[in-house]
């Protein structure tokens, strides 16, 4: 991976600080400017034209989430990654709505900022593993808001494709899919493909808002 220039936005100096300590030993990226609020972000972002974006949704001029709108809107190709004290499922489907492709607690280990960190430097989706659990309770304590034809999609899916939707939602992989559910990788590999083309979407995160329209999440 050639290397990523990276946007830092936290309104907490010592935040931004151990987020560059950890940044200097890892080649991949290159801290490229920071700011403490919605309003210096979009000043340096312009500036320093950044590969992906690390933002808090709490900023104390306004959310995290409105900024993640406007840079993408100046920087189509601009991959961002949200971090936040809370692990609550609206705010994740909030932040996937404005086209955030990851989303972590700021209590996440190392290796899941880097890991979050490469998966949206390369355009792909990355949850934390701390969400999950509220993710899932989000899915489960809902019925689906048929708001429009498209989501009638929805009651094609079989219980069991219902059942690894939610898990697949919940951020497990094939392999966990099939022993929570105590199947075969092979099945829950089928049933995950089965659903995700009855819905037309491509990954989690399409997943994840796909459950946001149909009143599934929050």
């Amino acid at each position: 991976m050639t290397t990523k220039r990276l946007l830092i936005v936290d309104d907490h100096p010592l935040f931004r600080e151990g987020l560059k300590a950890i940044l200097r030993r890892d080649p991949d990226f290159e801290v490229a400017g920071e700011a403490g609020s919605y309003a210096e972000a979009l000043r340096v972002a312009r500036a320093c034209r950044p590969d992906v974006a690390v933002l808090d949704i709490s900023l104390p001029d306004r959310s995290g989430i409105q900024l993640a709108r406007e840079l993408r809107q100046m920087l189509p190709g601009l991959g961002v990654l949200m971090v936040s004290m809370h692990a609550k499922a609206d705010y994740v489907a909030e932040a996937m709505k404005v086209g955030a492709l990851g989303y972590l607690t700021k209590d996440a280990a190392t290796q899941s900022l880097l890991s979050g960190l490469r998966a949206v430097a390369a355009g792909s989706a990355y949850l934390d593993p701390a969400l999950s659990v509220e993710i899932s309770r989000a899915l489960l304590a809902k019925t689906p808001r048929r708001e429009d034809e498209s989501h009638s999609a929805y009651d094609t899916l079989t219980p069991r494709e219902r059942e690894v939707m939610r898990l697949v939602v919940e951020g497990l992989t094939n392999k966990e899919v099939a022993a929570a559910l105590d199947i075969s990788v092979k099945t829950a590999e089928h049933h995950r493909g089965s659903l995700m083309r009855k819905l037309g979407l491509q990954n989690p995160v399409e997943l994840v808002r796909y459950a946001t329209r149909l009143g599934l999440i929050d």
